[in-house]
């Protein structure tokens, strides 16, 4: 039986983090997947989504321009765009597996072997690993389960992958749906249908169970996204509970009642699930290893990535926490120092930098206004409008806002920002980074940013709360707000 430092299960982006991780301290490592290398992070997620949202997006900045000089919309067949994806997927699957390949043929790495096939937990340190039905048993000293997640599937609703789909299916349609609805209000349902709405090929709509898409988030965000979905043509069906949704005819019939009573039945060409995600954890023996469930039963409890067993992790969307690749990838790491370099700094999940590929991107580290209120935490919170920072204007997209949340003390300790508008995932780093560190706004106010760029509006939010803005939010009203946040009561802070 071949014995190794650390068995990696699932290849996705947290346990390729993790592999390599553990390669650095010299250990043997073994990586087992049973499909593809990149997981989620390349294939039907990440990587292949956001390829779709880019070029959607190039498309709708064209369509502003020509339109509005009255010429006809310029339009790319679904084959060019899935053209485009296709070669974004191979590229980085390329690289994947040239890495792959030469890291087992340098002597420096000898002690690292990838596995093709199934992994299994026969006992703590056990695995079967079974592939095109053979079957092996390898030992490990130290495991991390990373094996990723899948499409949530309700089971009122009959997902045939062809006319009902899932975000796994949705990206390898044939053609352009004439219409499409969308079940689920959250980030990948409001991503597509950003996408879908950017080509103007397609009716969109959404099915929305609460009054506000994106129902985590502040009511600005929500509603500015809202508004700009409903500018292309989406119908948002707020506050409705889906009661029936069918294939007829390879169309979706799908009826909809209201808190007042009204019912609504529509037929579309296509339907999106997008409920959310679950973990990969069946059929791989935890109950073998002893490895518990969380207190909510479908995550794989843990503590600071370690399971209820001493030599067993779990990272990535298995632990339940924060469904992200950058998250997973950090969790997989911060596992194997723990197992390798003795860590004892636990895993902080308060700065974690996150963006939504909507129009207008967002992108949020930390908390906000809403957390702020449900916990009950005082703070005080100031905002700009992109309308006001010269780039943004040199740019002619002065849509969206930056929106900074301190403690409410004289030490203005950052607490969580969110950033609406062009470069916005550019724009939080430096407020992540503040948050890890614990520190005040002062730093940022003294930082000189290039001029013209937008994160010199970050520098003007700071600057406000330190009284030296250069414009002054008792004159800019409807640009500008710096107020304080006490029991869910806002305030205005004095005139500056």
């Amino acid at each position: 039986m071949e014995k190794f430092d650390l068995i990696v299960l699932g290849g996705g982006p947290s346990g390729y983090a993790a592999a390599m991780r553990a390669i650095d301290f010299g250990k043997k490592v073994c990586l087992i997947e049973k499909e593809k290398v990149g997981g989620a992070g390349v294939y039907n997620g990440a990587l292949s989504s956001k390829t779709l949202w880019e070029v959607s997006n190039k498309i709708a900045n064209i369509n502003e321009t020509i339109v509005s000089k009255g010429r006809t919309p310029y339009s790319v067949d679904w084959e060019d765009i899935q053209k485009t994806v296709d070669e974004a997927v191979f590229e980085r699957k390329f690289q994947y597996s040239c890495h792959l390949k030469l890291l087992q043929k340098e002597t420096s790495t000898t002690f690292f072997k990838y596995e093709r096939g199934i992994g299994k937990f026969i006992s703590k340190n056990e695995i079967c690993i079974n592939h095109e039905g053979i079957e092996k048993i390898i030992w490990g000293e130290n495991i991390i389960i990373a094996t990723g997640s899948r499409p949530r599937i309700t089971p009122n609703i009959q997902v045939d992958h062809k006319t009902i789909l899932t975000s796994d299916d949705i990206e390898h349609i044939q053609d352009y749906p004439k219409s499409l609805v969308i079940v689920g209000a959250g980030v990948i349902g409001c991503e597509y249908a950003t996408i879908f709405s950017n080509f103007g090929k397609t009716k969109v709509y959404i099915i929305d169970r609460q009054d506000q898409i994106l129902p985590f988030e502040d009511e600005d965000i929500s509603c500015l996204v809202a508004s700009n979905l409903e500018s292309k043509g989406v119908t948002i069906h707020h506050n409705a509970i889906l009661s029936r949704m069918e294939t007829l005819n390879n169309q979706v019939e799908y009826e909809l009642l209201y808190p007042d009573g009204k019912k609504e039945m529509i037929r579309v060409e296509k339907a999106l699930l997008s409920v959310g995600r679950i973990p990969n954890i069946e059929n791989i023996g935890l109950d073998k290893a002893g490895v518990k469930m969380s207190a909510r039963g479908f995550h794989i409890g843990d503590d600071d990535t370690l399971t209820n067993v001493p030599n067993i992790y779990a990272v990535g969307d298995v632990s339940g926490r924060i469904a992200l690749v950058n998250m997973g990838e950090i969790e997989a790491r911060h596992a194997v120092e723990k197992a390798f370099d003795n860590k004892k700094e636990r895993l902080s999940y308060d700065n974690i930098c996150t963006i939504m590929f909507l129009n207008p991107e967002v992108a949020a580290v930390g908390i906000n206004e809403k957390e702020c209120i449900n916990k009950n935490i005082p703070v005080k919170v100031v905002k700009i409008d992109y309308s006001v920072i010269t780039r943004a204007i040199a740019m002619r997209k002065t849509q969206g806002f930056f929106k900074i949340i301190v403690t409410n003390d004289r030490e203005m300790k950052i607490l969580g920002m969110r950033a609406v508008g062009e470069h916005a995932s550019s724009a939080i780093q430096a407020v992540g980074l503040l948050i890890k560190m614990n520190v005040g706004i002062e730093a940022l106010s003294e930082l000189i940013h290039p001029h013209p760029s937008i994160v010199e509006g970050i520098q003007e939010c700071v600057r406000m709360l330190l009284k030296r803005s250069i414009f002054k939010s008792s004159v800019f009203k409807d640009k500008l707000a710096c107020y304080s946040l006490v029991d869910g009561v806002k305030t205005p802070l004095e005139r500056l």
